[in-house]
């Protein structure tokens, strides 16, 4: 895939690409905005010749800029773009073969951890979950047949962080791959290829596209062959995003840097809130000094971005009520847009790993810190824990 046409696109800032990458000018009518196309064929001069698309579930002009941009965006070869951030995954997974074993985080997302086990365990694979911020644990668990090792950095839900360059070397001495969710950092915090990762992936419905509006999902390489094997799948499978569901992301890619700060200060101010709180019994953001991977995310990533967890004194039944109580963080799943969630992970997002070694304490809260105005935020987080703490035990 080219690269931007951008002049000196390789030294372009970030946001620079994020508004140009892959999206000039229309060479017809000059529009600013591509135009979508929404052709699901494309006529050709005769049999075989085409001008480089022919069906639109093996390419589509729209679906060309966004992988262009968000392949840019992560400093990456090749970007190939799927329905969801799931089908991203399976497309990735589809790298190994029956017999082959995978090491995932032992704090996995709920529907990563469900894709694991409920469909690949039975065809063949293998996956052992882990303490990745432990080389040692890693070890551990290592199998002659291992192949992959997958990272959350920062997890989900538990905000952990993981060192992708230690990981990255030590899967690479042993003829693994790393496969790195890039999702709650998004490529303006974070990008996974330059600590050593072969791959990334993302749910492009959250920080990406970033308005509550599209379903979508991405991989990234530099890898040649990965990128040629993950492009067939993406053919042959068909699970690709229809170019309304591209041009969504893209645009919202045009302020992703911008929404980011704003994330990463007001999720900051929240974390020290619930730090000095009573009714909280712990606080998981990596912003914070006492984090345990504080240094780590120093390190590897710009800022730490929009993502709180913390943990009730009272428990499940607390958590309850402050996820019931609260009214400007929204009560639903999902995360990354201009509007703050509230969620209870144990019985949302995580459920499908509720009877599993990655099972989530009852008594968590998963917050994504919005746009609001601050103020407005803390003071409805205040009281929701205020009524939470009457109830402590």
């Amino acid at each position: 895939m080219s690269r931007a046409r951008l002049p000196d696109a390789e030294h372009a800032g970030f946001e620079t690409r994020a508004i140009h990458a892959g999206q000039p000018p229309d060479p017809a009518t000059g529009a600013v905005v591509p135009p979508v196309s929404f052709a699901t064929t494309f006529a050709q001069e005769s049999v075989g010749e085409h001008h480089e698309y022919e069906y639109s579930r093996s390419g589509n002009p729209t679906r060309t800029a966004l992988e262009t941009c968000l392949a840019s965006l992560e400093q990456a070869a090749h970007g190939v773009a799927f329905a969801s951030g799931l089908a991203a995954e399976d497309a990735v997974l589809r790298l190994l073969r029956q017999g082959d074993h995978a090491i995932i985080p032992n704090d996995a997302y709920g529907g990563t951890y469900r894709l694991f086990d409920k469909v690949w365990l039975p065809a063949g694979l293998g996956y052992t979950p882990a303490d990745l911020t432990s080389l040692d644990r890693i070890r551990e668990v290592w199998q002659d047949r291992t192949r992959m090792v997958w990272i959350e950095t920062p997890s989900n839900p538990l905000l952990s962080i993981i060192d992708i360059e230690a990981v990255a070397a030590f899967a690479h001495e042993r003829g693994a791959l790393v496969v790195v969710d890039n999702t709650f950092a998004s490529p303006y915090l974070q990008q996974p290829l330059h600590w050593g990762a072969d791959v990334v992936v993302h749910s492009s419905t959250k920080y990406l596209g970033g308005h509550s509006d599209v379903v979508g999902g991405f991989v990234a390489t530099d890898d040649d062959e990965v990128a040629t094997r993950i492009r067939f799948v993406q053919n042959a499978a068909g699970g690709v995003p229809g170019p309304m569901d591209c041009y969504l992301v893209l645009r919202g890619v045009k302020t992703l840097a911008l929404r980011m700060d704003r994330h990463c200060t007001n999720a900051a101010a929240v974390a020290e809130l619930l730090s000095g709180h009573p009714a909280v019994a712990s606080v998981l953001y990596p912003g914070l000094p006492d984090h345990p991977g504080h240094q780590v995310a120093r390190h590897q990533m710009t800022g730490y971005g929009g993502m709180v967890s913390f943990v009730l004194v009272g428990g499940e039944p607390a958590a309850l009520e402050v996820a019931r109580s609260s009214s400007l963080f929204t009560l639903a799943e999902s995360l990354g847009a201009v509007e703050s969630l509230i969620e209870h992970p144990h019985r949302m997002t995580h459920a499908s790993a509720a009877d599993s070694p990655l099972a989530v304490d009852p008594g968590l809260i998963r917050l994504s810190v919005g746009l609001e105005t601050l103020r407005d935020l803390l003071a409805d987080l205040t009281a929701a824990l205020d009524g939470a703490d009457t109830r402590l035990p």
